[in-house]
């Protein structure tokens, strides 16, 4: 860009043409080899200006081909999470405490290379059970690589994205993790539980098949000294001609900043410099949970047949809604901010929620038996449609760009614990408070919908168009 307003400079003092009027302010033949140079520069600026776009959309293909790679993952954790339920959760916890640790041991894509591998073998020992202990072995080597791959995917893919596309990119994890789900739902009605295995290991390979071809998370490389690797990963993901001095200088001075602090332990969480960004991530994580989406979930064939409708029918409309409204929000995640998708969601998620404890109630009460299933069905796809597009995929992104680079792995790891927790305590619950008062479960959810907003409205930052250093110096400035 600088070179580009050299040129437009020197044309406007005269460099390339004669003065005003008709006066000749300079030699004719000393003018046009002014002229020549002056032409020659913008010649230059053309190429220079042509090669940054083209970096530039090299980069963003090689951008997107991690991302596409990563989310592999993502895919993997929504087929798992959509066939088993607690005890998928108990070994999700696990991977959850593990998982921050990993990653900045062993690096982003061997952390994401290790759980594939644990994935595979979990199918394996599922598909070939004999009885119960095999069966519950295998899922829970499906739970606890799960529970890291929550962590790593959205971690590694906010960590390698430019800071206009972070949001777009980092909201692909739900995006299909919503697929994997939706598949597995559909496919579901059509084969036997044990054919599923090959939906769930396909993920597995791709993930497995793509790693060798991307480059590693540029910070986790500053992170751990490996200078050389780290410009060459960053010059990978910002393309071969664009100029990455800058961006290379800012990442490499924050983390020098953060070498004279000692080593992140669990207790530094606690302290005034990183307890916003804790509230903030585990706040999200339980009021994603107490919405109810694990409990929807899990039971919405049931939730479905008990309104009388077809529970078949509308797991197969959950599954088809899912998809289109999560891209759309990934569309608006960098153009609207987290915080107004946020509190739009659980708007949505309020009002889906109202609605179905109004038709359990109706059903209770024997009041108007005809907008039962109607009524049941609307509410659970407004539901369905409003987690998709924020309470889904934002409060994961959120997680991954508001911790510092050292306290990534524990904070993170925080995060993904308490969203297990909360899955397993809500999926572990809700056949129990539908037992007690299916209406009543449905208006509690909706008032933590409410409460939500709150929280996202006095409380989260907005991260929108900010690099993961520039977010931290705001946070800081809040203390």
């Amino acid at each position: 860009m600088g070179i580009v307003r050299s040129a437009d400079d020197d044309v406007e003092s005269g460099v390339v043409g004669a003065g005003g009027g008709g006066e000749v302010t300079a030699p004719l033949l000393l003018r046009d080899d002014r002229k020549e140079d002056a032409d020659a520069k913008i010649q230059v600026d053309e190429e220079v200006v042509d090669s940054c776009g083209r970096g530039r959309a090299g980069s963003l293909w090689m951008v997107l081909l991690s991302t596409a790679v990563a989310v592999c993952g993502s895919f993997e954790f929504g087929t798992c999470f959509a066939i088993f339920g607690s005890i998928l959760t108990i070994g999700a916890m696990i991977g959850a405490v593990t998982s921050g640790r990993l990653a900045d041991f062993l690096g982003r894509k061997m952390t994401m290379r290790i759980s594939a591998t644990i994935c595979i073998f979990g199918w394996l020992f599922i598909h070939f059970a004999k009885g119960a202990t095999m069966l519950y072995f295998g899922r829970t080597l499906l739970g606890y690589s799960t529970g890291i791959l929550s962590y790593v995917v959205p971690v590694f893919i906010a960590e390698i994205a430019p800071k206009d596309l972070r949001g777009g990119l980092a909201t692909s994890n739900q995006l299909l993790i919503c697929s994997g789900s939706s598949a597995t739902y559909i496919v579901g009605t059509l084969v036997a539980w044990r054919n599923l295995v090959f939906v769930g290991i396909m993920p597995c390979l791709l993930l497995l098949a793509g790693l060798p071809f991307i480059p590693e998370s540029p910070r986790w490389l500053a992170n751990v000294g490996r200078e050389k690797e780290f410009r060459t990963s960053l010059q990978k993901l910002r393309g071969e001609n664009v100029d990455t001095s800058e961006e290379a200088i800012e990442i490499k001075e924050y983390i020098e900043s953060l070498q004279t602090f000692p080593k992140a332990r669990i207790q530094d969480l606690f302290l005034s410099k990183n307890i916003y960004a804790v509230t903030v991530g585990v706040g999200l994580m339980i009021f994603q949970q107490l919405g109810g989406i694990n409990g929807v979930g899990f039971y919405a064939s049931s939730i479905f047949t008990s309104a009388g409708f077809s529970g078949k029918l509308g797991t197969i409309l959950i599954g088809i809604i899912q998809i289109p409204i999560t891209l759309f929000g990934a569309i608006l995640m960098d153009r609207s901010g987290r915080r107004v998708l946020l509190m739009v969601s659980a708007s949505g998620t309020f009002l889906g929620c109202f609605m179905t404890g109004i038709s359990f109630y109706l059903k209770a009460h024997g009041l108007f038996p005809e907008w039962v299933p109607a009524l049941a069905l609307s509410g659970i796809l407004v539901y369905i449609g409003a987690y998709s597009i924020g309470m889904g995929p934002v409060p994961w992104v959120v997680m991954s760009e508001i911790f510092s680079i050292n306290m990534k792995a524990i904070g993170g790891s925080l995060v993904t614990l308490v969203s297990w927790l909360g899955s397993f305590a809500i999926s572990y619950s809700f056949s129990f408070l539908m037992d007690w008062s299916s209406a009543g479960t449905f208006f509690m959810f909706s008032a933590a919908s409410l409460a939500t907003i709150l929280f996202v409205a006095r409380l989260v930052p907005e991260t929108k168009g900010r690099t993961l250093e520039e977010i931290q110096d705001t946070l800081n400035s809040r203390r």
